[in-house]
């Protein structure tokens, strides 16, 4: 027990310290030291030693990345401040038992030699995150791939692989520094440090990603378009109640009419009423000021079908034409927009408005508007990049329609902004944010941020994007190439160890 709180401890801290790998820090070689820490503190472990480890690991990590939840359910979703904290504690918890489970497996299948156990390593880290963003409808916010946006050298892996591939590549470098430390530290029973070969795959690993990073995967289509993307940054206690309604139609009318464009975009249920309340007046007043009248509107806004059910939509509008376009929201978030039957129990304890939606079609086509193919995600749904590729080749722009005001002035909006510039990355298309409090952005296909509105300020951005064709190698096996290394990775080891047995 003494040896193993000490442990315990650094493991915790190094889980804290690798939250500023993430945006707003984009400090990004720390993920791969705190990483590379982590491995060796798993050398010579027994399984269940490792496994404690990696959950103080987790903890420590989304307790200081993603405790940001606390905002939501007791700020404006009411619940008492002890509960939800507890609640936000007990989250993070869950959230931490993915990297105990990947310390558990590398423990019980390492065979003490260099390069399998840094291929088992990297294996077991992915393999956990890829479960981690699946199991329970998935949260896979600040997985380690996030972190290597650009300029990180690995993000040239991301058009390959996706978030989970570079995160593969960082963990197997993490891997590969650990193991001469290890040595050292006498944490393991290598027999040499292999500092040359280690040092040799580093290098070459952090190069052919600087190289991937060069190669144009999709090209532009057509014209540039100019966009308008609109942050009413409406307060979020105060925007359900019915006599703030108008205040709200005004601030987005006139951040229209004082920025005119061929595509303008509010964000998120921009408007607290439903689709079919909406004036149809008040859409052509939000166009008008565009060039020649001709300016197209994508708005956030909830809408219900002829059964009665309700959904979080995005509704597209195109001038001369009456017909109106429609993406249903298909990821929806447990407890804020749908509640777990077992758990309806929790209604009694949040204020949360609109939390009864029910999930649209998880194929959706892309929407028509000013000559462009839009394939639309709201809110989190692009954190699930092989979510986001179903709409491609076919899509020409993504567009992602917020609204984070639920989790205050925290690190929610930078780290969803990170995350915009990894499905960029992955798919080789545009990417445009239109939030209410923020990050409003333009983000390039090559995942760097262009253009980006003060988070909490009232604004318009307003930029100018073309359309790209084309496909990535992600979107064409999304995350089947990582998980076949991973699964590699972790089975070799298995069948060895089967055989040896007998």
């Amino acid at each position: 027990m003494r040896r193993a709180v000490p442990r315990l401890t650094a493991a915790f801290l190094l889980g804290t310290v690798s939250v500023f790998g993430f945006a707003p820090f984009h400090l990004f070689p720390i993920p791969l030291i705190t990483l590379a820490a982590l491995a060796a503190l798993w050398q010579g472990a027994t399984p269940r030693a490792a496994a404690m480890r990696g959950f103080a690991f987790g903890v420590g990590c989304f307790l200081a990345g993603v405790s940001w939840v606390y905002v939501s359910m007791h700020v404006f979703g009411g619940m008492p401040p002890l509960l939800a904290g507890v609640a936000a504690f007990l989250f993070c918890c869950v959230l931490a038992v993915f990297p105990a489970l990947a310390g558990f497996a590398f423990a019980q299948l390492r065979s003490g030699r260099l390069w399998a156990d840094a291929w088992l390593f990297a294996s077991a880290w992915t393999v956990a995150e890829w479960l981690r963003g699946w199991v329970l409808t998935g949260f896979p916010w600040l997985s380690f791939g996030y972190a290597q946006t650009p300029p990180s050298p690995l993000a040239g892996y991301a058009p390959l692989l996706g978030v989970h591939g570079v995160g593969f590549v960082a963990a197997l470098v993490a891997a590969l520094v650990a193991a001469p430390v290890a040595v050292l530290c006498g944490l393991t029973f290598h027999r040499r440090a292999h500092w040359l070969p280690s040092g040799v795959a580093i290098v070459a690993l952090l190069g052919v990603g600087a190289g991937l990073a060069a190669i144009d995967w999709t090209q532009p289509l057509g014209k540039p378009v100019t966009v308008s993307l609109l942050q009413g940054n409406i307060e979020q206690s105060l925007k359900w109640k019915p006599e703030r309604l108008q205040q709200s139609l005004d601030t987005y009318l006139r951040l229209a009419r004082a920025h005119p464009a061929q595509l303008i975009v509010l964000p998120e249920t921009a408007l607290p009423l439903m689709l079919e309340q909406l004036p149809r007046d008040y859409v052509a007043a939000l166009r008008r000021p565009a060039q020649d009248g001709s300016g197209d509107v994508l708005l956030g806004i909830a809408a219900q079908d002829a059964q009665g059910r309700y959904y979080n939509s995005a509704a597209g509008f195109v001038r001369e034409n009456e017909n109106v376009q429609v993406y249903r929201k298909s990821h929806l978030v447990p407890f804020g927009e749908f509640t777990p039957p077992v758990f309806a129990w929790t209604l009694a304890l949040l204020n949360i408005p609109m939390s009864n939606f029910s999930p649209g079609a998880a194929v959706q086509l892309p929407l028509m508007l000013a000559g462009q193919k839009i394939a639309v995600n709201i809110c989190y749904e692009d954190v699930f990049g092989e979510e986001i590729i179903r709409a491609l080749p076919e899509a020409s722009l993504l567009v992602n329609l917020s609204n984070t005001a639920w989790f205050g002035d925290s690190l929610a909006q930078p780290q969803h902004l990170q995350i915009a510039q990894m499905r960029a990355l992955e798919t080789g298309r545009p990417i445009l944010r239109a939030t209410n409090t923020g990050m409003t952005a333009i983000v390039s296909p090559h995942g760097r941020i262009e253009r980006v509105l003060p988070p909490f300020s009232e604004g318009a951005l307003v930029g100018e994007v073309s359309g790209y064709t084309g496909a990535t190698p992600y979107v064409r096996w999304g995350n089947a190439a990582v998980l076949l290394l991973a699964g590699l990775g972790l089975i070799a080891p298995l069948l060895v160890l089967r055989r040896s047995a007998h």
